[in-house]
């Protein structure tokens, strides 16, 4: 499978996982990750020690239905092939969705026109044993057009420092938030964004912001006030990890098309 004569290619992958089990995307050592788990996965397949590149670093405890990856290989397996072996060897709580070749220079995190992520919460007094670690259980009934509203102040080019961890920020806070909402769903409230890149934890915190919101602890206007602020860890509390999923990374190429 391992060809030392052919030359190195440059494959991308979609990748759905549950993170309930993992802490985070990233290489950790001693700690299970995604990452960590594709990486070996690789190797059993192809023989190769690769290095395998996420286009969004997901945090501990946070799900996943379409996330990138990417990696350089000398293996003839074609692309089918590479999807089936990596999810024999993969756990079950990953899974591999599409494979595809892009041209060796393509810069997975670079080249990501947007991504998008959901947040799952039930507002329910009542527990739902089949969303237990899916979604994060609030008591009261919220305000979900209150929510939409206020959402709707995140929408373009900001600096979300507000929306990130307190200290200072080794780059740039400013993000361009192309679309966000809140819709409910039966029993679920979701909260949709969609921009350029996110600051470490700033769904989340975007997330304790916009309950407070539909709790009527703060206006709206607040919450337009907290995005203005600029001030790091203005914002929350943050909510709990295991209710955010990375729903697309998207690109101007098709993820999802087939090697001819």
């Amino acid at each position: 499978m391992l060809e030392q004569d052919t030359p190195a290619r440059m494959l991308v992958c979609v990748v759905e996982y549950d993170g309930t089990r993992y802490h985070g995307f990233q290489l950790q050592a001693d700690k299970p990750t995604i990452q960590g788990e594709i990486e070996r996965a690789l190797e059993k397949l192809t023989g190769e020690k690769s290095r395998v590149i996420g286009a969004s670093r997901t945090d501990a405890g946070v799900h996943a239905k379409g996330q990138v990856i990417g990696f350089q290989t000398r293996s003839a397996l074609k692309c089918k092939s590479f999807m089936d072996g990596l999810n024999y060897h993969l756990l079950s709580d990953i899974a591999i969705k599409a494979t595809r070749k892009v041209d060796i220079n393509f810069k997975l995190r670079r080249e990501a026109k947007n991504r998008e992520y959901c947040y799952r919460i039930l507002d329910s007094s009542i527990r739902s044993p089949l969303e237990q670690g899916r979604a994060y259980q609030v008591a009261k009934s919220l305000n979900v057009y209150a929510m939409s509203r206020a959402s709707q102040a995140l929408i373009g080019t900001h600096d979300f420092a507000s929306f990130t961890q307190l200290g200072g920020y080794s780059e740039s806070t400013v993000r361009t938030v192309y679309d966000a909402n809140v819709r409910r769903q039966n029993d679920l409230v979701l909260f949709d964004i969609k921009a350029d890149s996110f600051l470490q934890q700033q769904i989340r915190r975007t997330v304790g912001a916009l309950i407070r919101v539909g709790m009527t602890d703060i206006a709206t206007e607040d919450f337009g006030q907290i995005v203005e602020a600029k001030k790091y860890g203005l914002a929350g509390p943050t909510a709990p990890p295991y209710g955010l999923y990375l729903t697309a990374v998207n690109y101007d190429i098709d993820l999802y098309e087939e090697e001819k």
